[in-house]
């Protein structure tokens, strides 16, 4: 059986407010752009997650929101805080509770930057994968009957894209 991960990092967040706590910053204008085209992309390529791990921060909920419109089928994020600036192993931990065969889990760099490239058996040809930039977005398949099952460096890359790629 296949275990397919779509992992993506937050769009691009506002630092219009220096008091605005770091767990309470929205998406600017292009973070909402970014995260509409990120869903329109994943609907064109028939990624739709059957379960999605989100972070509670208030920039990837928006990313979620923003994603949605284009994944109708998609179902409501299941909010996680321990995903909040989780390091791999959290993120491995966390996923390794979900249910579907197909889950979207969106977090934060710098752990999610590291846990992408973890996962992996080899990494896309793609610059920007090491940074793991705002919005981008991995998909990734394992092979696995249980996502307890899933451990670091047996993921095969399908996609990986960021905005700028899409916008272009």
């Amino acid at each position: 059986m296949t275990k397919r991960l779509i992992l993506t990092r937050h769009a691009k967040s506002s630092w219009d407010d220096p008091l605005t706590p770091d767990h309470d910053r929205p998406l600017n204008t292009r973070g909402h752009r970014a995260a509409a085209d990120l869903g329109q992309w994943l609907a064109s390529r028939g990624y739709t997650p059957a379960e999605v791990l989100c972070s509670d921060a208030q920039r990837t909920r928006e990313t979620f929101d923003g994603m949605r419109a284009a994944l109708p089928d998609a179902p409501d994020a299941t909010l996680k805080p321990a995903l909040y600036n989780a390091g791999p192993d959290v993120l491995l931990a966390v996923l390794r509770h979900a249910h579907a065969d197909s889950v979207m889990l969106i977090a934060h760099n710098p752990g999610i930057a590291e846990f992408a490239a973890r996962l992996i058996t080899r990494a896309p040809a793609n610059a920007d994968f090491a940074r793991y930039p705002t919005g981008a977005t991995l998909v990734v398949d394992f092979s696995a009957d249980d996502w307890k099952d899933v451990e670091f460096g047996t993921g095969a890359v399908l996609d990986f894209i960021i905005p700028s790629e899409i916008m272009a």
